[in-house]
């Protein structure tokens, strides 16, 4: 009996640890101070564990670091002209590239000096610049939502005629049409390929960087209508769709010409998620809740960005940053709180006719964990009081 007492106790203690592991790697909770701040974009730098996120109401900046609970403004909003952010990715000498959304302008700013380095208008109407993605030789590339075109910033920003319009994409394979057209952009590793995706179409296209060949990514007849923010990892692209609340993951051919859907993830917490950043095995992924903004609705305060595995991957270890309060609770009004302005007649990114209120029957994540482990436990200790009994009788 002592044996089985004692292998029953081992087993106890492990499916414990189980639990506590489950916890530990479940969401985290970093809390954006202010009540209309409305996120969409963030950015991280892997080696600092930093990450920067923009308000589409104000143009703040705020950043924040993995493990520590503050966020706290960076850029004040309205410096410079900036009063509206969606996308921005930090490059590896620690130059923020920001997407100006319907202002049509873009600007680079220096994070360790906060300085302004370059700022640029596209000079369309109507401009909507979305999303960027900076390649291996340091250019930036800008999709604009709301006319064909595709902008590059040269990797020394402050050359003459650094800024262009890099593409005009009136008669290629992308055709705009009403709604949010070009979003998320990548990319590719080896800096011939973009890859964008179309929300209002779902579909996904490749972009020949030398030549700027047009060529739509066939997905075996899915979709990703909605797709917002991505990255590309070598030949795996994650795509978010916002109002689907999914976390979409393909996997490209060789040439990036066509992908298979390996999975498609969700999470109780999303709260029409736009984009991510991936720091490690983790991602930073922002709860925007612009469609609540587009129906001027209140949004659920506060406004958080959840920390939580990437799919697929295990999770290593990492600093939890302190519990976060209460999605009920609201935070420290913000220094410069600000009334969100009436949303574009196009939308800030809302919800498209026809999309589902919740995920695509994705895998629920990390949360399982927990209730998986409680079963076993019960039923281990079961076990242990009827091979008691047993010894008894």
């Amino acid at each position: 009996m002592g044996h089985r007492f004692r292998l029953g106790i081992v087993l106890v203690v492990a499916l414990l640890a189980l639990v506590g592991g489950g916890v530990a790697a479940a969401t985290t909770r970093y809390v954006i101070p202010g009540d209309t701040v409305f996120p969409e974009g963030i950015t991280a730098q892997a080696t600092t564990g930093e990450f920067y996120v923009g308000s589409t109401t104000s143009g703040t900046i705020y950043r924040g670091k993995i493990g520590s609970p503050t966020v706290e403004a960076f850029l004040p909003g309205g410096a410079d002209g900036r009063t509206d952010v969606r996308g921005l990715k930090i490059d590896g000498r620690g130059r923020l590239f920001l997407a100006g959304g319907p202002t049509g302008q873009i600007f680079v700013y220096d994070s360790a000096s906060k300085q302004l380095l370059a700022k640029f208008a596209t000079g369309l109407t109507p401009s909507f610049v979305n999303d960027v993605t900076i390649a291996p030789n340091g250019d930036a590339y800008f999709t604009d939502s709301n006319s064909p075109a595709i902008y590059r910033v040269a990797a020394d920003v402050a050359a003459p005629n650094a800024f262009s319009r890099w593409i005009d994409l009136a008669g290629s394979p992308i055709v705009y049409g009403p709604g949010f057209n070009l979003n998320g952009i990548a990319a590719s590793g080896d800096g011939k390929y973009l890859v964008t995706v179309q929300s209002n179409t779902g579909k996904l296209f490749r972009i020949d960087i030398a030549t700027k060949a047009v060529t739509e990514i066939t997905l075996g007849g899915e979709t990703l209508l909605a797709g917002d923010g991505m990255l590309l990892d070598g030949q795996t692209l994650r795509v978010m769709r916002n109002a689907a609340k999914t976390l979409v993951t393909i996997r490209l051919a060789a040439d990036f010409a066509s992908g298979t859907i390996a999975s498609n993830d969700t999470e109780p917490d999303f709260d029409f998620p736009t984009t991510f950043a991936q720091v490690g095995s983790r991602l930073l992924v922002v709860n925007s809740q612009l469609n609540k903004r587009t129906a001027n609705q209140p949004p659920t305060l506060p406004f958080v960005i959840l920390e939580l595995p990437v799919p697929g991957v295990a999770p290593s270890p990492s600093p939890s940053a302190s519990p976060s309060p209460a999605p009920s609770a609201r935070p420290a009004p913000s220094a410069q709180p600000i009334s969100p302005p009436a949303p574009p007649p196009t939308g800030s990114g809302g919800a498209l006719p026809g999309l589902p209120s919740t995920g695509a029957g994705g895998a629920a994540g990390v949360s399982a964990y927990p209730a998986l482990a409680g079963g076993f436990l019960t039923l281990c200790l079961g076990l242990m009081l009827i091979a008691r009994r047993r010894q008894r009788a």
